[in-house]
């Protein structure tokens, strides 16, 4: 059997195939209103059969949760009525969904024009180091001026935001949640010691620093149940700097990824720009395979599968056999393979992949986007 196509079983989310649609930004629904286009654009991937689509980030009921109002929001009953009519749609497709979480934290105003008298939320009012970097210099310029801490009062405001969020979606129907904690984003900067020089209880060593993600975890988990799946987007690297990393060692990982898994985390989503790098020095180990072996967990591997470069490389992407891809999945290495860019290219990717079909070509002046 093509390991692709095995089942799996996530809590109460049952899987007929390991393929997911990974979260990518669309920024289509004015407002923060996901309209009809928006519902029939996730479920042409459902019945493609996609075995689990997770959305586009979704802001939480958070006043800097994102920084343009064309991004969905997962608050406010004319959203969730447009998210209900999304859900509704990919299960009448025979599909599964989630919704990923979203607060951009230090990255607030990185896109474009935002209040100024609106405070970002930053861990220590910091941007954090810049290396080369998805943004260009005059976003940087503005967003990177120090702001003020966040205080416990903040804190405590947006774990209350997620939490709201997350009941919000059970309430619409999905099926489980996904918690965006990568690339630099809110719940990354706390992780990463450039962004989080803080000296009290949510800052300090490496340990330390898990705290806030661990607690917005295990309030979710309380607040959703025994019964759905939570999956954990996570990084090393940040769009600040594409060489930072949260974690120097597999030891260091551990600490980290164990206390997510232990607060409530059932699926871990490794994103790297290319999901076949070795993660350490020393083992051919992927991040997403350093995941499972560490935690036990489920673990999702993710970026560029099926493409011969990395988004941000100079050049169109070139199809590349899946072969390794199959091997590692085959050796359970990891569990499931999230892909973006080969769906937009293709609804029915799954059921290409399913029937043989050659990987599809991704055009990138066509479907490019801000994929986060």
């Amino acid at each position: 059997m093509n390991p692709l196509f095995a089942p799996l079983q996530v809590r109460s989310l049952a899987l007929p195939n390991r393929i997911v649609m990974s979260p990518m930004t669309r920024e289509h629904s004015p407002g923060g209103v996901p309209g009809p286009d928006v519902a029939a654009y996730y479920r042409r991937r459902a019945d493609g059969g996609t075995g689990l689509v997770i959305t586009e980030g979704v802001a939480i009921d958070h006043p800097t949760a994102v920084d343009s109002s064309n991004v969905p929001r997962l608050h406010g009953e004319t959203a969730l009525g447009g998210w209900r009519q999304v859900v509704d749609g990919v299960h009448e497709a025979g599909g599964r969904i989630v919704p990923q979480l979203w607060h951009v934290g230090p990255l607030w105003g990185a896109m474009g024009a935002v209040d100024p008298a609106t405070t970002p939320m930053r861990p220590s009012g910091l941007w954090g180091r810049v290396g080369r970097t998805v943004y260009p210099d005059s976003y940087v310029e503005r967003a990177s001026v120090p702001t003020r801490a966040m205080t416990e009062r903040d804190i405590e405001d947006v774990i209350a935001a997620y939490v709201r969020s997350a009941r919000n979606a059970v309430d619409v129907g999905f099926d489980g949640i996904a918690i965006h904690a990568g690339h630099g984003y809110l719940l990354d900067a706390f992780l990463w010691e450039s962004t989080n020089r803080r000296t009290d209880h949510w800052g300090g060593d490496l340990r330390r620093r898990t705290h806030f993600p661990v607690e917005v975890v295990r309030a979710v988990r309380r607040e959703i149940g025994p019964d759905l799946p939570i999956f954990y987007r996570f990084s090393q690297h940040k769009q600040q700097d594409y060489g930072a990393r949260i974690a120097d060692t597999p030891d260091e990982l551990s600490v980290v990824l164990g206390a997510l898994v232990e607060a409530g985390v059932d699926v871990l989503d490794a994103s790297i720009r290319r999901f076949d790098l070795p993660a350490f020095e020393g083992s051919d180990l992927t991040l997403a395979g350093w995941a499972k072996k560490l935690t036990g967990a489920t673990s999702m591997a993710v970026g560029s599968v099926g493409l011969s470069k990395s988004l941000r490389d100079a050049g169109t992407p070139e199809p590349a056999d899946l072969d390794g891809l199959l091997r590692r999945l085959d050796a359970q290495e990891f569990d499931l393979v999230a892909i973006g860019r080969l769906h937009l290219a293709d609804p029915a990717l799954a059921r290409t992949l399913l029937g043989g079909g050659p990987v599809p070509t991704f055009d990138r002046e066509r479907h490019e986007g801000r994929l986060h």
